[in-house]
């Protein structure tokens, strides 16, 4: 990994040009009839950001972390409808790791920890994000006595179930057709970074809706101060109201946390070292959601749950995004069991310690 702490600035300036070019709010109205945009998740793959972060010997674009996370956190500001986090966060790293051919279009990403079996077939346990759209789909699970396997699926192996997240991007159940011997698989060994594999895939994708949530908040914080600056009350911009005031402090707070939160969590998992800041991250980015939705919402009064106006664009997808890879209490239980782990000797370290990657 480079020593450098920040994106490639061609990456950072072309993908917030796609993308403000293509996540326009009609192209996100209109994807919600599939759910998913295949305008912008064929601008961004032309010119390779879906693999951004994947070693190029296997099948990637190369690039660093920070290069990826300045593409999510650019969909959660454009609140882009396509399987970035998915392919290249989660999905498509496995695949890599694990030695297994990366699929030329999107890969999906069961997260689940087991599967059940319905008429004789098996069910992945939880809704796969853009399982539709996928070119494969990739989960964990135990086959034969071997042990944890990556499983790769491709869509003619599998019956969707079409559904919806609130914000009205895909999220499928998936139900496996094909028997377990017809399963591209690679046993998950000690000498793949899979190790522990469930905890470190669910941290990868924690990490993404942590990264694409402090976008969202961004623009949700500037979307707020445009509108209260425009709307007039009494011969002046309500802005200029100290009421409104207060909301647009406590977004931008909360949008200013959210993003801190999220930089600290990828340098931390940029080094390779503990990732209790993953975890910190989260509780933090999904309490700046909570608040920060709401004030956005009370300084906009009527309009900000109006179908023509872009807010619901973005809150739709907060709320959504922050059930996603483990829920608030979840990741507050994970950071307290690590604090109880160090011991209340370590927790000042624990809290301090910043080594550079």
């Amino acid at each position: 990994m480079t020593t450098t702490h920040t994106a490639d600035a061609l990456v950072t300036e072309t993908v917030e040009r796609l993308l403000t070019d293509l996540s326009t709010q009609g192209e996100i109205e209109h994807a919600e009839s599939t759910g998913w945009s295949s305008t912008v998740w064929a601008a961004l793959a032309e010119v390779g950001f879906p693999w951004v972060g994947i070693d190029g010997a296997k099948g990637g674009s190369g690039g660093t972390l920070y290069d990826l996370a300045a593409i999510l956190d650019a969909i959660g500001r454009h609140a882009a409808p396509v399987p970035v986090a998915e392919t290249a966060m989660v999905g498509g790293w496995m695949l890599a790791e694990a030695g297994l051919d990366l699929p030329a279009g999107p890969v999906a990403v069961a997260e689940t920890t087991g599967a059940r079996v319905v008429d004789g077939r098996l069910v992945l346990d939880a809704p796969v994000a853009f399982a539709r759209h996928a070119d494969r789909i990739v989960t964990l699970m135990p086959v034969g006595p071997d042990g944890i396997h990556l499983v790769s699926l491709r869509p003619d192996q599998v019956t969707i179930v079409p559904g919806y997240n609130l914000a009205g991007e895909a999220r499928d159940t998936v139900v496996v057709d094909a028997p377990a011997n017809d399963w591209e698989t690679s046993q998950i060994s000690d000498d793949l970074s899979l190790s522990a594999p469930w905890n470190s895939i669910r941290h990868r994708g924690s990490l993404s809706r942590s990264i694409m949530a402090a976008g969202a908040l961004a623009s949700m914080a500037q979307l707020t101060v445009d509108y209260t600056n425009d709307r007039r009350q009494f011969g002046k911009s309500v802005a200029s109201f100290q009421a409104v005031q207060i909301h647009l402090v406590t977004v931008a707070q909360c949008a200013v946390r959210a993003k801190m939160a999220a930089d600290v969590a990828v340098r931390a998992f940029a080094r390779g070292g503990s990732l209790h800041e993953i975890a910190a991250a989260r509780v933090v980015v999904d309490d700046a959601i909570t608040i920060g939705t709401r004030a956005a919402h009370q300084a906009h009064g009527a309009m900000g749950v109006t179908r023509e106006y872009p807010l619901h664009q973005l809150t739709r997808r907060l709320w959504s995004w922050r059930q996603e890879w483990g829920t608030t209490k979840q990741w507050r239980r994970e950071l307290g069991s690590t604090v109880v782990e160090r011991g209340a000797d370590e927790l000042f370290a624990l809290v301090t310690e910043h080594p550079q990657p």
